[in-house]
């Protein structure tokens, strides 16, 4: 795991988090939470979804270039929109 990878991968997940709550007024959970799930899940859920999709591996050994960046944001994003958007419908649910 590369610190700089893990970097962009929470603020993709943060971006993501945002949008989902935008977009999805019903179960945002404000500005700051949405940032904090998003970037949780974009961190630490790329680290899963990354391996189980092929993204990373030999592209991220061989050091920072375009491709690892985009995957990076892809995988993060993703993640932390899922993340956000499952909290968020939880809170909705339970609260």
């Amino acid at each position: 795991m590369d610190l700089t990878s893990l970097l962009i991968q929470a603020v993709a997940g943060a971006i993501g988090g945002n949008a989902t709550g935008a977009v999805a007024k019903n179960i945002s959970m404000g500005p700051l939470g949405n940032t904090i799930a998003g970037a949780l899940g974009g961190g630490l859920g790329a680290q899963i979804l990354g391996p189980l999709l092929g993204m990373g591996g030999a592209a991220a050994a061989s050091g920072l270039d375009v491709n690892t960046i985009i995957q990076g944001f892809a995988s993060g994003g993703i993640s932390g929109a899922l993340t956000a958007a499952v909290i968020g419908f939880l809170k909705s649910k339970f609260a």
